[in-house]
């Protein structure tokens, strides 16, 4: 069990140059991450992979990601898609109004029993079942 998950966007920020704010809260989240066990699921992998290699002012060459994703991503990644996990993804859909891909988020940090999600893109402050949204960017 993780206390932490992180969202794709606070990796993607880790590489945005004209971005230096919050560049640097992202290095802390992902250091600390790393360092206290957070998770992410296999969708934060692919997320951040297309973004950094392929929609970035400068990508990332295959090579770098590659080492990003051993260093990084592979030591935060927690559990794969299962049925359970759709299941409470759809459920979530429902109950919260999410975005399909935001419930996904959210239903893979509760099933890895984590009880704060560091993204930009949920609602800073909502509490859904036990998780909180946390938008580690909000003054940077």
């Amino acid at each position: 069990m993780s206390a932490d998950f992180i969202d794709s966007n606070v990796f993607v920020y880790l590489f945005a140059r004209s971005e230096p704010a919050k560049q640097s809260v992202a290095g802390d989240v992902i250091t600390n991450g790393l360092r206290t066990g957070a998770a992410i699921s296999f969708q934060v992998v692919q997320e951040t992979l297309n973004v950094i290699t392929r929609k970035l002012p400068v990508p990332v060459t295959a090579a770098d990601a590659r080492d990003f994703l051993e260093a990084v991503l592979v030591p935060l990644w927690r559990g794969a898609p299962t049925p359970a996990l759709y299941q409470r993804a759809l459920d979530l859909q429902a109950r919260y109004r999410l975005s399909f891909y935001d419930s996904l988020i959210v239903a893979a940090a509760l099933l890895e029993g984590c009880t704060r999600i560091f993204s930009e893109d949920l609602q800073h402050g909502q509490h859904i079942e036990g998780l909180t949204i946390n938008n580690p960017f909000l003054d940077s």
